[in-house]
């Protein structure tokens, strides 16, 4: 399944995610890698964390929670459905759960809990069995190679079926905070998006009329979406970067070549040595 969890551990970040007040806030599904360190808290409908995270701050699921072994939250942490915390979590808040409880081994929570509904004493499926399970059952995806191709048309270049709601996910080993977003892998960013930080990546696709406070800096390509306004520089170090029409840009520009269309805007200088290609609207038709 190496293929499967490669996929699986692209960077998304979901249409209209928000960062509010040192919340991480989407309508969509919530699901963080092993080993990230998150200076801020989340929100989403159904959350899932990896093992040996930290996340400095509060999480409220608005569905079921899924946090795994020796994974630490300073903040409080909320499920408004089930929750299933795995061998070692410790919660330095206090946990409110309005269903189920599954606690595994040495599980500590500082401000105490209270649980609706049954309280079970066993350690809770790992979740990236439960991300495979749930693939495969309630996605109706049977094989691996369906698998491949559903996270490929996911991270594809393609517009989104508006049918299929992409979830938020944050791949293993990643840093978050209100100045850096590095993630060790590509990047898709849907459209309506706030964000604060300087982001990092392999490459990065950005959607449209979103709003970066902060640079964007990848190791290949990187395209920045229709009325998208960065506050910070766009720097590429070895792949082209394609800026979209009413786009705004209010740092320098840094990358091998370069496709700007003619209505975006361009506040610093640019270092483009493979050339600059200018898009107008005579040549798009």
């Amino acid at each position: 399944m190496e293929k499967t969890e490669e996929w699986l551990w692209q960077c998304s970040i979901p249409d209209n995610a928000e960062l509010q007040e040192h919340i991480l806030k989407t309508e969509s599904t919530v699901i963080i890698g092993e080993k990230c360190r998150i200076d801020y808290g989340l929100y989403g409908s159904e959350i899932i964390v990896s093992e040996f995270c930290q996340i400095n701050g509060n999480i409220h699921a608005e569905d079921d929670l899924r946090i795994d072994n020796w994974t630490v939250v300073t903040g409080d942490v909320t499920s408004d459905g089930n929750a299933y915390l795995g061998e070692g979590v410790k919660i330095n808040g206090r946990l409110l759960v309005a269903g189920d409880l599954d606690l595994g081994d040495n599980v500590a929570i500082s401000g105490g809990f209270e649980a609706k509904g049954w309280i079970s004493i066993r350690n809770p499926m790992p979740v990236i069995a439960y991300i495979m399970l749930y693939l495969v059952t309630l996605l109706g995806i049977d094989k691996e190679e369906d698998i491949n191709a559903m996270f490929q048309k996911l991270f594809s270049e393609d517009e989104e079926d508006e049918s299929q709601k992409m979830p938020l996910i944050i791949p293993p080993n990643s840093t978050l905070n209100m100045e850096i977003f590095t993630v060790p892998t590509a990047m898709k960013i849907g459209s309506g998006c706030r964000l604060h930080g300087n982001i990092r990546a392999l490459s990065a696709t950005v959607g449209d009329k979103n709003t970066i406070f902060g640079s964007v800096s990848a190791d290949k390509d990187i395209m920045v979406g229709e009325s998208t306004v960065i506050h910070g520089a766009v720097n590429s170090s070895d792949g082209v970067v394609a800026v979209a029409r009413k786009a705004h840009i209010l740092g320098d520009l840094r990358c091998e070549s370069l496709m700007l269309d003619e209505e975006a805007r361009l506040d610093g200088t640019i270092r483009a040595p493979g050339g600059v290609k200018i898009l107008r609207a005579e040549a798009k038709k």
